[in-house]
């Protein structure tokens, strides 16, 4: 069983990891950032333009488009793939081609890496 310090530990390194992050990485107009979220029933992402501070486009496992052509649960890597593909079509949608990847501090496996694959597959370059 994990203790509460463990846990506490984690997440700060995981903070951590994510500002460090966060000073490499910055969304302008010609490429702008996707930034990821998952929790342990959902995946979120969003399409930002950091230097005038508004979200482009997003995309869930809560929303209806997506959650409708999911099977079963929404935190596995093909709720999250199918995540990719939808945030790539509506970033195409607005003309957007090359976007900056932002994993927030986690690892680049698992459910981040099959929403980065899906959203290459899909068009999106980054």
């Amino acid at each position: 069983m994990i203790s509460r310090k463990d846990l506490l530990l984690r997440s700060t390194r995981r903070l951590r990891r994510k500002r460090h992050i966060r000073n490499r990485v910055f969304g302008s107009a010609e490429r702008p950032r996707l930034t990821v979220f998952r929790s342990h029933k959902n995946i979120y992402c969003q399409i930002v333009d950091d230097f005038r501070g508004v979200t482009l486009a997003s995309a869930s496992t809560r929303s209806k488009d997506v959650s409708s052509q999911i099977q079963g649960f929404s935190g596995n890597c093909a709720a999250a793939a199918a995540v990719g593909k939808a945030i790539a079509e509506r970033a195409q949608a607005i003309g957007i081609k090359k976007i900056q990847f932002d994993r927030k501090g986690y690892r680049f496996h698992g459910r981040v890496k099959a929403l980065a694959e899906a959203a290459r597959a899909s068009g999106l370059e980054f």
